[in-house]
C-alpha cells in the first residue's frame, strides 16, 4: 500500500486515500456505470462497491462472474431478458 493521505475533518470518520491501477476500458465501464446508476461521483460509487462487498461476502467471486457474463449476453444479444413471472415459474418447475 502507498503512502495514504489522511485528512480529517469535522463531517466524518478520517479518510484515507487508496490507489488503483486499472485498465482503461475498466475505468470507463466504472465511469459509465455510476453515472448511470446515479452517484455523484466515482469515488462515492467505489465506496459504496468496497462497503457492499465488506458487508456481504457471501455473495462470492463466482457469483460476480455469473453477473457479468450474464450482462454481457444480454448486451450482445445472445440472451433475453425473462419476466419475474417466469423465473417463479421455472422455481416452480425445479420443486
Amino acid at each position: 500500500m502507498s503512502d495514504a493521505d489522511t485528512s480529517s475533518s469535522d463531517e466524518g470518520p478520517e479518510m484515507v486515500q487508496v490507489n488503483l491501477r486499472l485498465t482503461k476500458t475498466f475505468l470507463e465501464d466504472i465511469d459509465a456505470t455510476w453515472e448511470e446508476q446515479g452517484f455523484n461521483s466515482r469515488s462515492e460509487f467505489l465506496r459504496f462497491v468496497a462497503r457492499d462487498a465488506v458487508k456481504n461476502p457471501d455473495f462470492s467471486r463466482e457469483g460476480w462472474k455469473q453477473i457479468a457474463a450474464s450482462e454481457h449476453d444480454l448486451r450482445t444479444g445472445e440472451a433475453e431478458l425473462v419476466s419475474r413471472e417466469e423465473v417463479l415459474e421455472l422455481m416452480d418447475a425445479d420443486e
